[in-house]
């Protein structure tokens, strides 16, 4: 039964604003046209955005949901046998290098997370005896040194960017090599690990970026095809700021064309299995939300704001692809739709008495208050107040733990903080970069997420819901990425409130120096979140923060190259969408 009644009507008084982020034309979605009127004393006047339609309609998206066969089951078989064989391959006896590019390819190939235990007690064993083997075993091997730094790091070990002294020359600044194009690229790969106040590491981003640059612009590294995409493909975007998923699907294909180094037959068949069955499993789940989403009935009935239910649902295989995480990505996925309509409700479509009267609503949490409201927002609050109680009734049942309290949090905040900016505009204020910065975090909304994924994890325990008390620091700058990657997008020099517009006026820069600025921000915030990434205690912590640094990789695809590929879907969003919701691999 959809929530919403047929008979609803959604509000038709709209009229031009010259101020809309984009041009104001006539309502239409689903074959409905709302005519655009001047206001009168009885209706309100409104701006509004026309914004195009899901990248997929509901009738694709069924047609594309895999059915169980006989070929299934022996595909399952297969893949347990493959799994196993790898984990035998992984206790096998090897030197150093060799094990540590197996844990890589693992990694990168996206089937590490079927061998977590495994990797962590290799890689716990290469800790212990670190020393050792940089200076015994590992000497000046650049490629080696560089890999074990970025794996140690990147899961969870403590280890310092000392390692790569021996790599200085007299003058104590790097030394390149001509010959060694594969030292170079994983000393560029680790450096985009690097924490605050590691010189060593800044020096090593830039310069590795500019020698491989410059072996690529000279044709350097003609003679080896595979090795110049790797150089390529890392250039464009550093391996710690990929979209997971998306990376594996390129690595793999990367791989299986590859001609000039060898690849076990094994890792790829299983890679290749793993992917298409969890897949399978996206699309099963894209295909229960999309009737979810259909049924419910909103972008139908409201069709001033963005429908996006295949480009939110990519933001949650972005967080956490792991089957594992299903409810996650289910009830966040819900979530996304919401706050998507909330945002153009508060930025594009109310007015101001009735934004306030929203917050309202939302802050006591009551059906009580929706009395006030307007028919639309009415339909809005009970959406909001409907999802957020059914995940929270889910979580009670499952396990006894009551996490309503943590979500209405998440979902108060994310509404005042909208109110805030709403004001800003209404009354023409220009908050200081600070004021801004200290409300933007909380208006990009990767806090609602990430407290999903707090408060959906299969490892949450009563006491790791009695420690949520306040937001992390590591939820806070990955939610900060989140922003500051939006208003790249955003801002253009003039309309909205964005932190480059904060810069300009604070520094008196031009907008291209404001832009550099912003990006050297969400620089400090990796860094930060770098260092935030170390000492895990345990799977459940873990698992958190690797969801929080895949939310600032996510945002940084959806918001890359002045491109906003949630509000408008570009030639890469449909192909991401095909690559991970539609097409196996072969």
């Amino acid at each position: 039964m959809p929530l919403l009644s047929s008979a609803t009507a959604p509000p038709s008084v709209c009229t031009i604003d010259n101020n809309a982020r984009r041009p104001a034309t006539v309502l239409r979605r689903s074959g409905s046209q709302f005519p655009i009127r001047c206001a009168t004393e009885e209706a309100p006047v409104r701006k509004y955005v026309q914004y195009p339609p899901n990248l997929r309609a509901d009738g694709y998206i069924q047609s594309i949901t895999r059915s169980f066969e006989v070929e299934e089951e022996h595909k399952v078989r297969k893949l347990d046998m493959l799994k196993e064989k790898t984990r035998n391959l992984i206790y096998e006896k090897k030197e150093v290098e060799e094990q540590l590019q197996l844990i890589d390819s693992l990694q990168q190939l996206g089937v590490a997370y079927h061998y977590k235990d495994e990797i962590k007690n290799a890689l716990r064993g290469f800790h212990a005896s670190f020393n050792d083997i940089i200076n015994l075993q590992l000497k000046d091997n650049l490629h080696a040194s560089a890999l074990l730094f970025r794996l140690l790091r990147e899961n969870g070990f403590s280890v310092t960017d000392d390692l790569f002294r021996r790599f200085k020359g007299q003058q104590g600044h790097l030394k390149a090599s001509g010959r060694d194009t594969k030292g170079m690229l994983s000393l560029y790969e680790a450096s985009y690990y690097a924490k605050e106040g590691e010189a060593t590491l800044d020096e090593a981003m830039d310069f590795t970026s500019k020698h491989l640059r410059n072996l690529l612009d000279k044709g350097s590294i003609n003679d080896d095809p595979r090795l110049k995409e790797r150089v390529a493909h890392s250039l464009e975007l550093p391996l710690n700021w990929r979209f997971e998923r998306l990376h594996t699907r390129w690595f793999i294909e990367h791989f299986s064309r590859s001609k000039t180094e060898h690849m076990s037959p094994l890792l790829l068949d299983l890679a290749k299995l793993d992917f298409n069955a969890v897949q399978g499993i996206h699309k099963d789940e894209h295909s229960r939300l999309s009737r979810w989403w259909k049924d419910l009935g909103l972008a139908q009935h409201l069709p001033f704001f963005r429908d996006r239910l295949t480009a939110n649902f990519l933001w949650t295989v972005g967080c956490a692809f792991e089957p594992q995480f299903g409810s996650f990505r289910e009830v966040e996925t819900k979530s996304n739709c919401l706050i998507a309509m909330l945002d153009d409700v508060y930025d594009v479509y109310g007015t101001l008495e009735e934004l306030e009267l929203i917050t309202d609503a939302i802050d006591r949490w009551d059906v009580n208050a929706m009395e006030k409201l307007p028919d639309y927002l009415k339909l809005c609050f009970l959406a909001v107040f409907n999802t957020a109680n059914d995940a929270a009734y889910r979580i009670t049942k499952e396990k006894g733990l009551d996490i309503l309290p943590y979500l209405k949090r998440a979902w108060r905040d994310l509404c005042n903080a909208f109110l805030v900016e709403a004001k800003w505009s209404h009354r023409s204020y220009t908050p200081t970069l600070q004021e801004y910065l200290d409300n933007a975090w909380i208006s990009a909304s990767g806090h609602v997420l990430l407290t999903h994924a707090y408060c959906l994890s299969p490892c949450l325990t009563k006491e790791d819901l009695q420690n949520f008390s306040g937001y992390p620091k590591l939820l806070q700058h990955s939610s900060m990425i989140f922003r500051l990657t939006n208003d790249l997008v955003d801002s253009e020099g003039g309309g909205d409130v964005s932190s480059i517009h904060g810069v300009m006026q604070e520094k008196g820069v031009s907008e291209a120096e404001a832009r550099g600025k912003v990006k050297k921000m969400i620089m400090e915030n990796w860094k930060a979140m770098n260092g935030d990434g170390v000492n895990y205690t345990c799977r459940f912590e873990e698992d958190f923060k690797i969801c929080a640094i895949n939310l600032a990789r996510t945002a940084q695809f959806f918001y890359r190259n002045n491109i906003d590929r949630f509000s408008e879907a570009d030639e890469e969003t449909r192909n991401a969408e095909t690559s991970l919701l539609v097409e196996p691999v072969n």
